[in-house]
């Protein structure tokens, strides 16, 4: 019987553990969606999968951000190696501290958040992973909230707690407004002005 994929809820939220059915169906066209977390294309394949949920309502795709991406790989390895699962690490380090340290600067009026996830097997699958935040409140509206238009993926081989095999734990980070909210305004415009 597979486990449950354990997924904690935006940095508000308490932890929930879900039971996954089927990834959903319109998530299948993105290439790699079904490997497993150790595999090349399993990042690839995640924004793949969240930028189709947010492009099939009418939101822009996010842009991964290499500074967001070495915040979010470097906690989802620190997760597993120190075997804990939380928002906040052992010694008190929070989101906001990591990408800071990654070197991201906000500016302006600005927006970030945070999903994180595990599964083991088949539950630790890009599309699983997606499938269940997609099925958890809090990662959904961190998902589809439009004004975050940057996003950094970090996954880990392994679980963040022992004795489980054959585990991927998942971090993305989100953030929008600033200087990025500027950029998409400015590349926005002159799209319509070739029109």
């Amino acid at each position: 019987m597979p486990r449950p994929l354990r997924l904690l809820a935006p940095l508000t939220a308490a932890s929930a553990v879900l039971a996954l059915a089927a990834p959903a169906a319109h998530a299948a066209p993105c290439p790699d969606a079904d490997v497993s977390a150790s595999a090349p294309g399993a990042v690839s394949a995640t924004l793949c999968l969240l930028n189709k949920e947010r492009t099939s309502r009418g939101l822009g795709s996010l842009s991964e951000s290499s500074t967001l991406d070495k915040a979010a790989d470097r906690f989802a390895g620190d997760m597993v190696a120190r075997r804990f699962f939380d928002h906040v690490s052992p010694g008190g380090g929070t989101f906001m501290d990591r990408i800071k340290a990654a070197g991201w600067t906000p500016s302006g009026s600005w927006t970030a958040g945070e999903n994180i996830a595990w599964g083991t097997g088949s539950l630790s699958t890009p599309a699983s992973i997606v499938d269940g935040w997609m099925h958890s409140p809090g990662h959904r509206a961190n998902i589809l909230n439009g004004a975050f238009t940057q996003i950094g993926i970090g996954i880990a081989d392994g679980a963040p707690r022992g004795g489980v095999d054959d585990g991927g734990t998942y971090v993305t980070d989100f953030t929008g407004g600033g200087a990025a909210k500027k950029r998409a305004k400015r590349a926005s415009a002159r799209r319509a002005a070739r029109r």
